[in-house]
């Protein structure tokens, strides 16, 4: 017989930081058995009121842009910076086994030994999106645990950048220089959710053609938000270039993000957004209910 969760415990080991508590917890709101969805619920009532002060970045590209060393890159900057940062990568999920690679932990070996880090790989388990079910209860988990910067890297598949970016604060979209075809691979979606655009690997040979990528990109950028000029004046998104393998550019990307989440909060924007995703957040734990009656 299994042993018995006790709730009290994880919310305790959870709001001290304790790392087995913290992956405990996560295992508990991903699960799907309708006894622990119930103790999930009870765990996240406990621990939602000591989250809302992280930083929540969205991280996308397009396929071969390195995303899992730039968050390693970017996490390991952080960490030196004192912050506290939590890593949801999610990876895709075979269709027909309903398994997942999580092959993106190894791809972050900094990362993945830093104390002041957390990497947590979730199988996305097919959902809309292919965004992991329970990746807005792990980000109350992790908020709770006390860290301050939540990065979370969708798979690049369908839908999963809108369902993604509407669980952050700012949305950074990677991409890479490529001569003649710069915005190739880039849906007009994605563009359009992006507060902050880097070019990486701008590196060696490739520096120059980084920089034109980037000028490229930011006259698409002005063409593409013409028409709604007026509700992003606060806010233009800005193009830059950098290198996660050699570490450069990554301090001026945070900066960037840094300055959106400034501009969210001074304009209101951040209060608002946090109340949508709440809503969201409830809604999604209704559909999820309903949908486990269903198939019961």
């Amino acid at each position: 017989m299994p042993p018995k969760i006790d709730i009290d415990a994880y919310v305790q080991g959870v709001r001290e930081g304790s790392r087995a508590h913290v992956a405990r917890a996560i295992t508990l709101v991903e699960s799907t058995r309708a006894d622990h969805r119930e103790l999930a619920q009870r765990l996240l009532v406990e621990l939602l009121p000591f989250t809302g002060a992280a930083r929540r970045v969205g991280i996308s590209g397009v396929p071969g842009v390195g995303k899992s060393t730039f968050i390693d890159s970017l996490g390991t900057l952080l960490t030196g910076r004192g912050h506290r940062v939590a890593v949801l990568a999610v990876d895709p999920s075979s269709g027909r086994t309903g398994g997942s690679i999580l092959g993106d932990k190894t791809r972050m070996a900094r990362l993945a030994t830093d104390p002041n880090a957390f990497v947590r790989p979730s199988p996305s388990a097919g959902t809309l999106g292919g965004v992991a079910r329970a990746t807005r209860e792990t980000m109350v988990v992790m908020e709770a645990a006390g860290y301050d910067v939540v990065l979370v890297e969708t798979v690049g598949v369908g839908q999963s950048e809108t369902t993604v970016a509407a669980m952050v604060d700012s949305f950074l979209l990677l991409t890479l220089a490529r001569t003649g075809d710069q915005l190739q691979g880039i849906k007009k979606g994605v563009l359009e959710l992006a507060d902050v655009v880097a070019v990486n690997k701008a590196d060696g040979p490739h520096e120059r053609e980084a920089r034109t990528a980037a000028r490229e990109l930011a006259g698409a950028l002005r063409l593409l938000h013409a028409s709604d000029a007026e509700d992003r004046e606060a806010w233009n998104p800005p193009v830059l270039t950098c290198s996660a393998r050699d570490d450069k550019g990554l301090d001026e990307v945070w900066d960037r993000l840094e300055q959106h989440r400034a501009v969210l909060d001074a304009t209101g924007a951040l209060a608002a957004k946090r109340k949508d995703q709440q809503v969201a957040w409830v809604w999604a734990m209704v559909q999820d209910q309903l949908l486990d009656r269903l198939r019961a």
